[in-house]
């Protein structure tokens, strides 16, 4: 199907990275306070429909992520190269295009273009997109993907799985998309760290900090969660989202991924090693993670199952955009987890140590309707 719309340009990143198939909507007011929005999402509005105050983090923080990003580069090449390798074994480069789910997939999806780049010699083009819980993914940006890519092999891309949601809300827009169109899009999810157990295609089972998840905007082309609004997005339109221009100089996007990108070579062994170890498990999904969140529910006796945020990148969201009640910790991660302690100490939110799940934390959200 032809669509009459064209992307705006927007985001800090080159497009030789990515291009964002979004509407720019930087001059349109949405931001709600956290205490107003967690009041507005508990009511029923959709979350999608506004967006949080972008965190903008202290020096501390700041110096936090370096470090981190010190400490976690090598490792997050070696998962990029790992997804990379099973990407390109199972599609191919002829007709492949990445196509990453706007924000948190961004970063990732850049890092396996350049991957790829760097060692196949072949440039593979990178779309992000935006898909909305229980709204489904835009489909205007799909349809645009196969007007200029009219064999496209789409592989969908995601930093990391919680409890699935996305990974769901993604077979149900590909199966909804395919009924209608001529295009065929397939499901699979890639992501850097799967420890929900959610996918097939995945860097690591471990609940490892990415330190894209860290930090909002300024780690992920200055671009905004996206939305999908009646109000102020046309029927048919792209995906709304704001370019946050004003942070420019807090904004660490292409120095995250220069620096991930800068250890490919230097770990092009250990991608060979693990991958080898990761095709000879067993990848079937088996949504453990989910066999937690339900212990968690009922133990706690949390009404919804939405208020429980398994896993550090969700963790680690609930802290800088919901309403918190508690924190739960694996102890068993405890190096993985400094950040989290900062972020509760600063927001005043309790920490409980809690060994029975597949995460090592576990973001409790609070019933503000209580």
């Amino acid at each position: 199907m032809k669509t009459k719309y064209e992307p705006d340009v927007l985001g800090s990143y080159s497009e030789k990275d990515v291009v964002f198939l979004l509407r720019d909507i930087s001059h349109i007011e949405i931001e709600r306070d956290t205490t107003e929005r967690e009041h507005l999402i508990q009511s029923g509005t959709h979350y999608a429909e506004m967006l949080p105050v972008e965190f903008q983090p202290g020096e501390q923080y700041m110096e936090l992520f370096h470090t981190t990003l010190k400490e976690y580069a090598q490792r997050i090449a070696i998962a990029t190269g790992v997804v990379a390798e099973q990407i390109v074994q199972n599609r191919g480069l002829d007709h492949l295009v990445l196509v990453s789910l706007a924000r948190a997939g961004t970063p990732i999806g850049i890092l396996i273009k350049r991957y790829i780049q760097h060692v196949y010699n072949v440039t593979v083009p990178h779309y992000s997109i935006s898909i909305v819980r229980d709204r489904g993914i835009d489909e205007t940006a799909i349809d645009y993907i196969f007007e200029h890519h009219e064999q496209a092999n789409i592989q969908f891309i995601d930093g990391w799985t919680g409890k699935g949601a996305i990974t769901r809300e993604l077979v149900e827009a590909c199966n909804d998309y395919n009924a209608k169109r001529d295009n065929r899009i397939d499901p699979d999810l890639a992501v850097l760290a799967d420890p929900g157990h959610c996918v097939e295609v995945y860097g690591t089972r471990d609940d490892f900090l990415i330190p894209s998840a860290c930090l909002n905007s300024t780690v992920s082309g200055l671009v905004s969660r996206t939305v999908l609004n009646p109000a102020f997005i046309e029927e048919g339109d792209f995906h709304g989202a704001k370019y946050y221009k004003e942070f420019a100089e807090q904004d660490v996007s292409n120095y995250y991924v220069d620096e991930v990108s800068s250890y490919f070579d230097a770990v092009k062994d250990d991608i060979q090693t693990t991958l080898q170890d990761v095709l000879q498990s067993d990848r079937t999904p088996t949504w453990r993670g989910m066999q937690s969140v339900d212990v968690i529910k009922e133990k706690y006796d949390i009404a919804k199952t939405n208020y429980i945020k398994p896993g550090v990148g969700e963790t680690t969201r609930v802290l800088l955009r919901r309403v918190p009640w508690k924190i739960l910790v694996n102890p068993k991660y405890d190096n993985d987890l400094t950040h989290i302690r900062m972020l509760a100490a600063e927001r005043n939110v309790p920490i409980e140590v809690y060994e029975q799940m597949e995460y090592s934390c576990c973001g409790l959200i609070k019933d503000v309707m209580k």
